[in-house]
């Protein structure tokens, strides 16, 4: 279904082969109801009886809740650690009693957020830096144990699978000819955030101004289970406007691509694209296709400004469609593949050696501490501000990567460049920056106190 659940996999797995026993409970789908193994000591059980297709899972009645507590609460009484997968249990009571360690996944999704704020486990992961600044910059700016427990485990990625691979099955889900055809990848969920937008107006640019007629774009086409009303409503947008803009022999529409075939698609490609506004905690795409050989060019949103340098990936400006499809064209002109210096730095930091590593370690020494305290912390015309972590500045303003926008802002750009250690009201107000304009600025996210 995503990104997730095959990390999920990965550490169970290895946890199994370690030999412990791990059960697995999710949420119960109508086309898989029956307990099943990953390995001989992995049991994935969907009895979870949580609402279908995503999102909005907790949109059930109450003994559809009470079921899903009695499950968990029934494992738990035998269990020697809890590990939640994506902080979406919203239950801290339940495993108040065991050494429990939870992953946030993401920064984004509402389950996900209200679990960072109903965090009461023992360990919290998250896959970035970003995810860990964004986390405790909110949550912990009212939990100040939290910071102690947050360990930063980025997602770690088989090279030895995704490397360059031939394709061969793969043909069977892309009607593509990849001699003739200039292949652009597109691997990501049906959400307008994640980039299908800005990828056409790319394409747009490459067929009419950069004269490379021959591209096709692989889109993939959603689980069925996802199939809810908004998706069909994006295909049917995102449809429309490639028709109107001359481009429909441009895209291509498949089925879901198997997990195993992806290295294969990921080679199929002259380039991925990741232009979208999503605040990715990781971000596999983007790292996966330049494993395979496939140089990508992320948007300059969240995680990809961190997770890579950036002489070693093509970056751009979110909405930046001119520089996209100019650095697209070039790839695709010089027919470049992965730099050596890219890879090296890929293979160095994020293996999954290392992250299933890292996994084992903190569930298997999980301990049970004190419940974390709850602390307030009055704002006042003292308190420092300083720009917050989700933010970064460029010559034409601020980027805020939850209202995905650029704004010029150059009252508050100053303050920055005068207090570079942060700001108070009472600085700002020396500028003539009203207090209101603070307050404003803190409640559209722009700012975080210094603790």
């Amino acid at each position: 279904m995503g990104g997730a659940p095959k990390h999920l996999q990965n550490i169970a797995i290895h946890l199994g082969e370690l030999g412990h026993e791990v059960t697995i409970l999710c949420t119960a789908a109508a086309e898989s109801l029956h307990t099943f193994r990953w390995h001989q000591n992995v049991t994935i059980r969907p009895e979870l009886p949580f609402k279908q297709p995503f999102p909005q899972p907790y949109d059930v009645p109450a003994y559809h809740l009470a079921e899903a507590v009695q499950t968990v609460a029934d494992c738990l009484a035998t269990a020697d650690r809890f590990y939640m997968h994506d902080g979406e249990f919203l239950f801290p009571y339940v495993y108040s009693h065991i050494p429990t360690v939870v992953s946030l996944r993401d920064s984004v999704y509402p389950e996900t957020q209200l679990g960072g704020f109903l965090f009461q486990g023992d360990n919290l992961i998250t896959i970035s830096e970003h995810s860990r600044q964004y986390y405790l910059n909110t949550v912990g700016r009212f939990l100040p144990g939290l910071a102690e427990r947050t360990h930063v485990i980025h997602n770690g990625i088989d090279w030895n699978r995704f490397c360059p691979t031939p394709p061969r099955e793969i043909l069977e889900y892309v009607p593509v000819d990849p001699v003739a055809d200039t292949i652009i990848l597109h691997p990501h969920r049906p959400e307008p955030s994640k980039g299908l937008p800005q990828t056409i107006a790319v394409v747009d640019q490459l067929v009419h101004r950069h004269d490379l007629p021959r591209v096709k774009v692989l889109v993939p086409r959603w689980l069925e289970t996802g199939q809810s009303a908004d998706v069909r409503a994006f295909y049917d947008t995102m449809r429309r406007e490639i028709s109107e803009r001359g481009l429909v022999e441009n895209f291509i529409f498949h089925n879901w691509v198997p997990h195993a075939l992806m290295p294969q698609y990921y080679s199929l490609g002259a380039v991925t694209l990741s232009l979208g506004h999503f605040v990715e905690s990781f971000g596999n795409a983007v790292y996966e296709s330049l494993g395979c050989g496939t140089p990508s060019i992320a948007a300059r949103v969240a995680t990809h400004r961190e997770l890579l340098p950036d002489h070693l990936l093509d970056k751009v400006h979110f909405g930046d469609a001119d520089a996209a499809a100019t650095l697209t064209a070039g790839i695709i002109r010089e027919q470049r593949r992965t730099a050596f210096e890219t890879m090296d730095y890929l293979k160095r930091h994020y293996s999954i050696d290392r992250q299933l590593a890292q996994y084992a370690a903190i569930i298997l020494n999980a301990r049970k501490r004190p419940p974390l305290a709850y602390r307030y912390q009055e704002l006042t015309a003292a308190t420092r501000w300083r720009l917050a972590p989700w933010c970064y500045q460029r010559e034409e303003g601020i980027y805020h990567d939850y209202l995905a926008e650029h704004r010029l802002m150059p009252e508050f750009r100053r303050l920055l460049t005068t207090f570079p250690e942060g700001f108070s009201t009472v600085d700002a107000i020396s500028l003539g920056v009203s207090e209101d304009e603070v307050t404003s600025w803190r409640r559209q996210g722009y700012l975080v106190p210094l603790s």
